[in-house]
């Protein structure tokens, strides 16, 4: 039996990884249907980057590469089908609508019962990217005595303790 090319091996990696996200999926699924119960909160993780990314092009600016966002207190017309989350969040007081598709996905973290998936992305680099570059730490976006934002709107925080060191 002659060896199996590249292209014709079981990538068990991806399956893996595709089986996730299902988790990811499937958790917000129930959030739509019955809300966040007791002290539950997500922590996402997303490649801005990422082929099918739409997010406003401040936000993208200001965070190039990676960003988190935390579903929690705020946050409208969550939505999700078999590729993509939609959320409604208000960054300084402005609702933005955000479109991430699942394999942009990096982390999802529920701090609240200390449950963390990290994810390696699904398909190749975003489009017009050169390949690999590093991912800059993100840090709170809400600012308030920069920005006047509310401790309860949008906001980005560090996810360096549930990274593998």
């Amino acid at each position: 039996m002659a060896p199996k090319k590249e292209d014709e091996v079981l990538r068990y990696d991806r399956m893996v990884e595709k089986a996730l996200r299902g988790v990811v999926r499937e958790a917000v699924r129930e959030v739509i249907k019955d809300g966040l119960a007791g002290e539950h909160h997500f922590y996402i993780t997303f490649l801005t980057d990422h082929a099918g990314v739409q997010i406003p092009d401040y936000l993208r600016e200001r965070y190039p590469g990676e960003m988190t966002i935390v579903l929690q207190y705020q946050f409208y017309d969550l939505d999700v089908d078999d590729e993509k989350m939609c959320v409604t969040l208000s960054f300084n007081n402005v609702p933005e609508r955000l479109v991430i598709p699942l394999p942009a996905i990096t982390i999802f973290a529920d701090p609240s019962v200390n449950f963390a998936l990290q994810f390696q992305p699904l398909e190749g680099p975003a489009e017009g990217d050169g390949g690999d570059k590093p991912k800059g730490k993100k840090t709170k976006a809400d600012d308030s005595k920069d920005e006047g934002a509310s401790s309860k709107t949008g906001e980005v925080v560090s996810l360096d303790q549930f990274r593998k060191k």
